[in-house]
């Protein structure tokens, strides 16, 4: 039998097996546990952004439902994310703007609502933050790793052909040309002024005020309160009841609605888990800009 033969590989499989039946029976308890409420009286709505922000698809689409449901009268943002990928970002962010022209939207900021995560809060009508929060960082990166050495010394010389000059830049088989790097730079500097723009729009500040913080630093919670880039200082609860208020609903009596879950499928998780692992270590790795 396989477990004789090889016993040592038959424990692995079975600790595979027990690992993945826990994880779908914690998948299976926290799909039930935020189930949308029906659709009577007056709701307010929440809509997760939780992690690197690789992707917008799902929360621009969860913003819409909302928007489009006549029971949901606001929505809280709830954000715990350090930054991701610019375009996703600036997507959700063009999503959150559109909402707030129908209906009110609140931004509850968690741990950490930076980069990316802030550029979203900040196309909300307000912006709730605890003391704490880290937030901010209103900036962009581009990295890359140059691994020439390395290869040097295994014996391996890479070979490109390309159909310009700037077709390969940011190689890290080679270093980069002057003349790359401040075609990078106008390219870095130019996002940036596009977040500098969009943050001072959302916020009704001037660009001159945000520029002047908008060298990558990060605030406090309560640092943001001070200079203008959050409006209160207050736990999740409080945005709840902040958002009923500014849509016209008693705070007392209203209704928590979350985005309904997807029909729960072992197959599709383990891949859409699998790529997301693959995701963040191209993401984390490669040579890319982002809002992070």
């Amino acid at each position: 039998m396989f477990s004789r033969r090889h016993p040592y590989l038959f424990f692995i499989l079975i600790m595979t097996l027990l690992t993945t039946s826990s994880s779908v029976i914690i998948s299976l308890v926290s799909g039930v546990s935020k189930i949308s409420a029906p659709s009577k009286g007056q709701k307010i709505g929440v809509v997760e952004i939780d992690g690197v922000i690789l992707e917008s698809d799902e929360t621009v689409m969860q913003l819409k439902k909302f928007r489009e449901r006549k029971d949901i009268k606001a929505v809280v943002l709830r954000i715990n994310s350090p930054g991701g990928g610019v375009a996703p970002s600036q997507e959700i962010s063009m999503a959150v703007d559109r909402f707030s022209k129908e209906k009110k939207i609140i931004a509850s900021l968690g741990s950490v609502a930076a980069s990316g995560g802030y550029y979203i809060a900040s196309a909300a009508d307000s912006v709730i933050a605890n003391k704490g929060t880290i937030t901010g960082s209103i900036g962009v990166i581009m990295e890359y790793t140059n691994i020439e050495e390395i290869m040097d010394k295994i014996g391996i010389k890479p070979v490109v052909i390309k159909s310009g000059k700037f077709k390969d830049t940011g190689s890290p088989t080679r270093p980069m040309r002057e003349d790359e790097e401040k075609y990078l730079q106008d390219f870095v500097d130019g996002i940036h002024t596009q977040f500098v723009t969009d943050v001072a729009r959302g916020r009704k500040m001037s660009e001159k005020k945000v520029r002047e913080f908008a060298d990558g630093r990060i605030f406090s919670g309560e640092n943001a309160v001070e200079s203008g880039f959050a409006d209160k200082i207050g736990n999740f609860e409080y945005s709840l009841d902040f958002a009923a208020e500014s849509a016209g609903i008693n705070k007392d009596n209203y209704q928590v609605v979350y985005p309904p879950k997807e029909k729960f499928s072992f197959v599709k998780q383990l891949i859409e888990e699998s790529a997301s692992k693959v995701s963040k270590i191209i993401f984390k790795n490669k040579a890319s800009y982002s809002l992070h």
